[in-house]
């Protein structure tokens, strides 16, 4: 049976971190879309990710942080590049692909790299501090589903859901921007809400 609670309920963080270390899953909102959420040092949580998304095993599963100082939890040597767009655009839509930490589970990312990202939602945020600053969050819907905007929508994956904490409608209703800075120069994984030509500007700045 899935539990419900509105995410600003006060227990909601305490009992979001309950269930992620006890390995479950928890849909919660974000700025851009609904997420699913596993504990991103549990490699079986993160396999039941990918089991109730019925993701491909070889896309990676991106880290939501709570605060800028988290992304030394999941990546090391972070490019100056990095950093300057981290701290211009978050908390915000925008997920970075950094060199991973050596720890990270194999799961989370195959790749040499893992994209991080800062939600712009307190609540969300409160939820990820909660949980130790790091968690596995992807789009909560079906592997090539539309993205779900309301807590019902993201709740018709179905079972393996142990909570669902609900936000109401995602005010952003687009995934965010996806970049590479790995290679010391800026590539374009996704377009999403903030274009090229912006984070050149505070790069090239």
């Amino acid at each position: 049976m899935t539990d419900w609670l509105p995410i600003d309920d006060p227990a909601a963080p305490a009992r979001a971190a309950e269930v992620i270390r006890a390995g479950g899953v928890v849909i919660f909102p974000a700025d851009t879309v609904y997420g699913i959420a596993a504990d991103v040092w549990q490699p079986k949580a993160v396999a039941a990710l990918y089991a109730v998304k019925q993701r491909p095993p070889d896309k990676a599963i991106p880290v939501l942080l709570a605060d800028p100082e988290h992304i030394d939890l999941v990546a090391s040597d972070v490019p100056s590049m990095a950093r300057r767009l981290a701290s211009a655009f978050w908390p915000g839509p925008l997920t970075i692909a950094v060199p991973k930490n050596s720890h990270l589970p194999e799961i989370v990312s195959a790749l040499p790299t893992v994209g991080v990202r800062i939600p712009d939602h307190d609540g969300t945020r409160a939820v990820i501090r909660a949980c130790g600053g790091a968690l596995a969050v992807t789009s909560a819907n079906l592997s090539g589903a539309s993205n779900p905007l309301t807590a019902g929508e993201a709740s018709s994956l179905g079972e393996g859901i142990a909570l669902v904490l609900d936000g109401g409608r995602c005010a952003g209703g687009q995934p965010s921007t996806v970049v590479d800075v790995s290679g010391g120069s800026l590539r374009i994984v996704r377009p999403g809400p903030i274009g090229e030509d912006v984070l050149r500007s505070i790069i090239d700045d």
